[in-house]
């Protein structure tokens, strides 16, 4: 029984996430709250949920013509510029100075 409703929480999820409304988010929720899996391992999980979940949206919204290319260039440009220099910031936080 556990496994027919988690089925059914993704797929709901799934269809949420193609309206774009954040399903992952929901997903997440999902396992941690109610499946009691560790929030670690349900980051893990809604990540290999996106990979399913992404290309089967982005061709509707293709379809749709829904997509606007220009802010997509604009946005992928800065986020390859911006993605390595942040990711070397974050390494070097001392995670103990920023517990409240």
């Amino acid at each position: 029984m556990k496994f027919i409703i988690a089925v059914i929480i993704g797929i709901a999820t799934g269809i949420i996430s193609g309206f774009g409304v954040g399903g992952g988010s929901l997903l997440i929720l999902y396992l941690t709250a109610i499946a009691g899996i560790a929030q670690y391992e349900a980051g893990g999980i809604n990540l290999l949920y996106f990979i399913g979940c992404a290309p089967a949206a982005l061709i509707g919204h293709i379809r749709n013509r829904s997509i606007e290319w220009r802010a997509v260039c604009c946005c992928t440009i800065t986020g390859v510029c911006t993605a390595i220099p942040a990711a070397m910031i974050a390494a070097n936080i001392d995670t103990e100075t920023c517990l409240l």
